[in-house]
């Protein structure tokens, strides 16, 4: 028996989906258990996306997609649902940054999540507080890790990224992870359309100590400013203020070491972990 309060704290993407999933399931004349047996899924996973207990993944929507021979109308819903991953007071950031032109973040306690090996992400999400529920953690780090379409899309965006040495040197999740994570970082390096460099703590001070932000160029060419703390986000569009930060970053960067030094540090920090 679906769960009233499960339906009703869904999001309306996620009752839409489900209602669609049962029509689409019941008028190929299929039980749940059928559909699942059909899906390699079980019957209780197809119930579970039908009563909204359980929000569909990517694989769950292909999987349904195929067995029900429904011509595109379950796979439409994965952006949207994907959207629908990430915080509330994130999503519209998400959305203009998956069409963003460039994407360029300066990163003062963390690695920017673009960059985040999943184990980093996981660790990194499980030190929140209040903590997430297990299955809302799985869905941020899902989420996290979909950000990362932004490196192989067409056409191509640019990132760049500076990132504080003190960010390098937190190991989130222990050695292991961290040491996963810096190599990570070299390979995300390598891409033609990625560059990443180092603020080290020997530059005392440099233009960031503000706080970190992310500048984005939309398709129009419109330049907007994105930053958060604790749960809230600004998104900056005021011209005067977007150009104040804008520069900002661009000293940022002319103070941070260059591309090449700074894999040769992040390689020099991997033979300290």
């Amino acid at each position: 028996m679906a769960n009233p309060k499960k339906r009703d704290a869904a999001s309306s993407t996620v009752q839409y989906f489900a209602a669609v999933l049962k029509l689409l399931r019941q008028q190929a004349g299929l039980t749940q258990g059928e559909l699942g047996e059909r899906m390699g899924y079980t019957g209780s996973a197809v119930s579970a996306v039908e009563t909204c207990a359980k929000p569909p993944t990517d694989e769950f929507i292909e999987a349904a997609e195929k067995a029900l021979d429904a011509g595109g109308l379950l796979r439409a819903a994965i952006g949207l649902l994907r959207l629908e991953r990430y915080p509330e007071f994130f999503q519209g950031f998400v959305q203009l940054e998956q069409e963003a032109l460039s994407v360029s973040s300066y990163c003062t306690q963390v690695i920017d999540g673009r960059l985040q090996t999943k184990e980093y992400a996981d660790a990194l999400l499980r030190s929140n507080y209040p903590p997430f529920e297990a299955e809302e953690l799985d869905q941020l780090v899902e989420a996290r890790m979909d950000r990362k379409a932004l490196f192989d899309r067409k056409p191509m965006a640019l990132f760049h990224t500076v990132i504080e040495e003190s960010a390098l040197r937190r190991e989130i999740g222990g050695t292991e992870v961290m040491r996963a994570q810096l190599q990570h970082l070299i390979e995300c390096a390598a891409r033609p359309n990625v560059t990443i460099q180092v603020m080290p703590t020997s530059h005392a001070e440099h233009a960031g100590l503000r706080g970190a932000f992310t500048v984005l160029e939309t398709p129009d060419h419109t330049t907007l400013v994105y930053m958060e703390s604790h749960g809230e986000s600004i998104l900056v569009s005021k011209p005067e203020k977007v150009n104040e930060l804008a520069c900002r970053y661009a000293m940022i960067r002319s103070q941070a070491l260059g591309p090449n030094e700074s894999v040769r540090f992040i390689e020099q920090l991997m033979g300290e972990l």
